[in-house]
């Protein structure tokens, strides 16, 4: 099967198999290393690299979340019902996106840490990596009041978010180099 597209492959065995059955298969026989899936068209640079959804969207979530957070803190004074999803995201940019970033940048392939993994280092790296934070900036002429906390956070968030998405990059362009035949 050298040369077909995943759909291709689902088409052929969901005649066997129907279509739930088939996909089971695939996805083991993918789990098992028997089934190598190849982008047809990868990214050539950094650029390619960043701008390709199914390589950064976890970074590109991040982006997002970190500038909704900001908008709804800001606009929540003004329009009453945004308080509540302030809460929500309060709570997601300060427990878990600075530890996530952090995982992201220490751990760049994704071989490296199943899910759960991850999830429970992002909270306990954020847990620990935000008083440090506060510390700093306490030791500032801003001190610690909400708009340099979110700003020092959103600092943090992004410059560590750019430094795994320039690590996963380095991955990805040393997985996908070819090996010198000897």
């Amino acid at each position: 099967m050298r040369g077909e597209t995943l759909e291709d492959m689902l088409k052929i065995k969901a005649r066997k198999l129907g279509r739930r059955r088939a996909l089971l298969e695939l996805y083991r026989e993918y789990y098992d290393g028997k089934l190598r899936l190849v982008d047809p068209k990868p990214p050539i640079n950094i650029l390619d690299y960043t701008l390709s959804p199914a390589y950064t969207l976890w970074m590109w979530t991040i982006i997002l979340l970190v500038f909704s957070t900001l908008t709804t803190i800001w606009l929540s004074d003004t329009i009453w019902p945004l308080k509540y999803i302030r809460y929500v995201l309060g709570t997601i940019y300060t427990l878990f996106l600075p530890g996530y970033a952090t995982i992201e940048a220490l751990y760049p392939r994704e071989e490296d840490l199943k899910p759960l993994e991850k999830l429970a280092l992002s909270i306990g790296l954020s847990l620990a990596i935000v008083p440090l934070l506060g510390l700093i900036l306490n030791y500032t002429p801003w001190g610690i009041r909400l708009e340099p906390v979110l700003a020092t956070l959103a600092l943090y968030i992004t410059a560590t978010t750019i430094i795994a998405l320039y690590r996963k990059y380095n991955t990805y362009i040393t997985k996908e180099k070819p090996k010198p035949k000897t």
